[in-house]
Order: structure tokens, then C-alpha cells, then sequence
């Protein structure tokens, strides 16, 4: 894939607090990225920084293969979608989306013709002619949406674009931003704290913390073999229990989750075993067999879809596992209950510094 945005080696401080350090990510040709993570960890920093609207202190950022070093703002072809719209609330839809136009000089037809098939693009045709104040939250960020595309830039930068939206409409917008980024084709890159949203708008996503990149891979790949255990624990819930490998497993206690055969990782070395809760399989209670764990039940709670049971093995080791509601046991397990516990799945880290686990499990 072709990189159309690249930035390379950012730094940023402010005062002397460290914000940005050595940050490096690419963005392909027609690819939305996000940018995942906690506040404070520096990434709306980052995206002011490729739109030009504050300056770095290292590094470089290459637009569509041009060093964007000593280019203003305005003429880097970027659109921007705040948090907060930033919307005229006087004008009307369509005076909105037409401003950057005007601005730029566009004749009053075109401007009329290129804001009315944007208008079209998001679905706000009938609202055209409404004032931007009387429009509910979902349909002001279309109009935010539509004002920044209609400048026709080539790198989409949207900044939290449905943190202010209640939890239906953001569920919905975030399904419709995809489908205009596409349709459209532009490369995009968008920031927010919500893994749900992460997951549903990146090809993929990049996770900082602490002005780090701590990894980049698609949404599978984030959630299913976590980098580091930071990105293990910020992106879905997750057990993270200790262990050891051996021949082709990780062993924690007698709780045994079969590893890729590419795994590298030799027989001995401890780990942090990675399990997510939908990826327990619970049984009743008996002999267990060979990778099972016996555990005892400490609280189970109704969820809706499933039931979220918190639990404790054998060897003391805490797990939460959830059961769908289709589970043989989800309509008689009860806090207290003896059960045998199986890992249907699940990735390691290394943990050098980690407790070897007694030979006599493995």
C-alpha cells in the first residue's frame, strides 16, 4: 500500500513536559486509520501536527510524498473535522458546507452545485436550507463532515468526531463516516479514545500511550495478538495470568491454551498469557481433563446478551469469562458452584522477570 500520509520520528513538548516522542506512523493511499488511545497520550497533538496548526519540534511529515515542512495550513489539502464542529450557527447547512469555497474564491453556482452534491453524500439534502442551530448533534457532524470534504482535500483528519454524541447516534454516524470515506476514497485519519469506535472506522489502528506508538495492525490483530500488555488491556477486557511455555503451550497452573506453530518463544520461558473472557469455556463441575482447570464461581451477573461470571482456579488465579445466553450453563450457574475451566484461545508476551510456574503442572 501506498503511503499517502507519513510521519516520521515526531516530537513534541510543551514547556517541558514531553508530549510526542519519536512518534512514526504511515497511512495508505485510501486507508482510514485510527489513532487509538487514552487522553493525554498525545494524539490529537499529533494530528494538529500534520495539519499544520501547531508546530513540531523533530521529525517530518510527507503528504502525498511532500515534505510538508515549511507548508502553511491551508494549502497542505487537508480536511478537518473538530470535536466540536466549529460550525457557523447563523449560516445554513448549505452556506456552512460552501464557506471554505467562497473563502477560496469559488463562483456562486459552483459553490451552490459542489455543496449540494455533498449535501447529498451525507444524506442532509432536506436540510439544506435549515439554519446549523436547529440541527440535532448527528446531523451537525454530518454538516461538519460535508464542510470538510467539500474542499475536496486529499488527507480527512477528524478529531474525536462523535465524543459529544449520545451512544445510538454515534453507533450509526460511525457506520456512515466509513461508508462516505470510502465512497469517496480519501485517506483519512481520525483519533478517539473509544475502542468500539477504533475497531468499526480503522483498516487500522494504531495505539498510543504515553506519546508512543505501542502498535499498529489491524483491528483482528489489535485485539487477538496484543504487542504489549498495555494495548492487551486498554483495547477490550482481558485476564493476564502468568505462565510458562512448554511444548507448544502456555501453561497457567494446569489452565493450558495452544500456541501458533509459529510461535518463538522456547519451552521454559515465562510469560503473561493473554485470554479474553468470551474466550473461557466453562464446564460442570468433574474430573477435569489435560489443559482444564478446576475453579470455584464468585459472582455471576446478567448482561443481556450473556452473563459476565468472575471466577477463581485452583491455583488462585482470578478470570472473568462470559457466557451467551445460548450457554448449556447459563441458566443454572450460581456464585459458589465448582466448574472446570478451558482456554479456547489466547496469545503470550514475554515476562522475563515472571515466576516460573511448578514443574509438577507441566
Amino acid at each position: 500500500m501506498t503511503p499517502h500520509l507519513a510521519a516520521e520520528g515526531i516530537r513534541k513538548s510543551f514547556g517541558r513536559k514531553p508530549v510526542l516522542d519519536g512518534v512514526s506512523i504511515t497511512v495508505g493511499t485510501g486507508e482510514m486509520m485510527a489513532l487509538l488511545g487514552p487522553s493525554g497520550c498525545g494524539k490529537s497533538t499529533l494530528l494538529r501536527i500534520v495539519a499544520g496548526l501547531i508546530p513540531k519540534d523533530a521529525g517530518a511529515i510527507r503528504i502525498a510524498g511532500r515534505d510538508m515542512e515549511s507548508v502553511p495550513a491551508r494549502q497542505r489539502g487537508v480536511g478537518f473535522v473538530f470535536q466540536d464542529y466549529a460550525l457557523f450557527p447563523r449560516m445554513t447547512v448549505r452556506e456552512n458546507v460552501a464557506f471554505g469555497l467562497r473563502v477560496r474564491g469559488v463562483e456562486a453556482l459552483e459553490r451552490s452545485r459542489k455543496a449540494g452534491e455533498i449535501l447529498d453524500l451525507v444524506g442532509l439534502s432536506e436540510e439544506a436550507n435549515r439554519p446549523v442551530d436547529r440541527l440535532s448533534g448527528g446531523q451537525r457532524q454530518r454538516v461538519a463532515l460535508a464542510r470538510a470534504l467539500a474542499m475536496e482535500p486529499s488527507l480527512l483528519l477528524l478529531d474525536e468526531p462523535l465524543s459529544a454524541l449520545d451512544v445510538k447516534v454515534r453507533e450509526r454516524l460511525r457506520r456512515e463516516i466509513k461508508a462516505v470515506q470510502k465512497k469517496v476514497g480519501i485517506t483519512a485519519l481520525v483519533v478517539t479514545h473509544d475502542q468500539e469506535e477504533a475497531m468499526e472506522l480503522g483498516d487500522r489502528i494504531a495505539v498510543m500511550n504515553e506519546g508512543r506508538i505501542e502498535q499498529v495492525a489491524t483491528p483482528r490483530e489489535v485485539y487477538q495478538e496484543p504487542a504489549t500488555e498495555f494495548v492487551a488491556r486498554f483495547v477490550g477486557e482481558v485476564n493476564v495470568l502468568p505462565g510458562q511455555m512448554y511444548h507448544g503451550y502456555a501453561y497457567s497452573g494446569s489452565l493450558a491454551i495452544r500456541m501458533a506453530e509459529n510461535q518463538p518463544l522456547r519451552d521454559g520461558s515465562s510469560v503473561k498469557v493473554i485470554l479474553r473472557p468470551e474466550d473461557i469455556s466453562l464446564h460442570p463441575a468433574g474430573t477435569a481433563e489435560a489443559g482444564q482447570s478446576q475453579a470455584d464461581v464468585g459472582s455471576v451477573s446478567f448482561q443481556g446478551t450473556h452473563l459476565r461470571v468472575e471466577l477463581a482456579t485452583e491455583e488462585g488465579y482470578p478470570l472473568t469469562a462470559l457466557l451467551l445466553r445460548s450457554h448449556p450453563m447459563a441458566g443454572k450457574i450460581a456464585e459458589g458452584d465448582a466448574v472446570r475451566v478451558e482456554a479456547l484461545r489466547g496469545s503470550v508476551l514475554p515476562d522475563p522477570f515472571g515466576k516460573k510456574e511448578p514443574e509438577y503442572y507441566l
